[in-house]
């Protein structure tokens, strides 16, 4: 079974443009995307509107800061306080440049973070780097595979 992808972001100019550079990586994995953190939540703990959907978890969850609803910092420590999802790998691909942003990512327990580069060739060298990473090299954690 393939490894799924779970990219939350609010923005559709960057929801295209990641989609489009991992399209042109050769990253052919699913890519769930949702557009605000609240809906972050119901789509990995199976609630709201994919109640009654619960799908394996996803192998990598690209996490944006800046988010309606709920803020990516708040999904991030939802997620890691929860047994079933404490082990997800969340990276945050966020614009921020502010150092806070870096430490509270990390101190919440996010696996990486990494700034959305402007340049869409580096963009791309950004997302193979990733898909390679977490997609192939990475060796996921023992544990629940499915959402409840």
């Amino acid at each position: 079974m393939s490894k799924s992808i779970l990219l939350v972001e609010d923005n559709p100019t960057d929801e295209k443009l990641t989609l489009r550079a991992f399209r042109k990586c050769n990253i052919v994995n699913e890519i769930a995307v949702v557009r605000d953190g609240a809906e972050a939540l119901d789509f990995l703990f199976a609630t709201g509107p994919y109640a009654g959907k619960a799908k394996p978890l996803p192998a990598l969850t690209l996490l944006d800061l800046n988010l309606p609803r709920i803020a990516g910092l708040e999904v991030l420590r939802r997620v890691r306080a929860d047994e079933r999802t404490k082990m997800l790998p969340v990276v945050i691909l966020t614009s921020s440049k502010e150092e806070e942003d870096v430490i509270r990512s990390y101190s919440l327990g996010a696996n990486a973070y990494v700034r959305k580069p402007v340049d869409f060739a580096q963009f791309v060298e950004a997302a193979n780097t990733l898909g390679v990473f977490w997609l192939l090299l990475n060796e996921q954690p023992p544990g629940p595979s499915h959402t409840t």
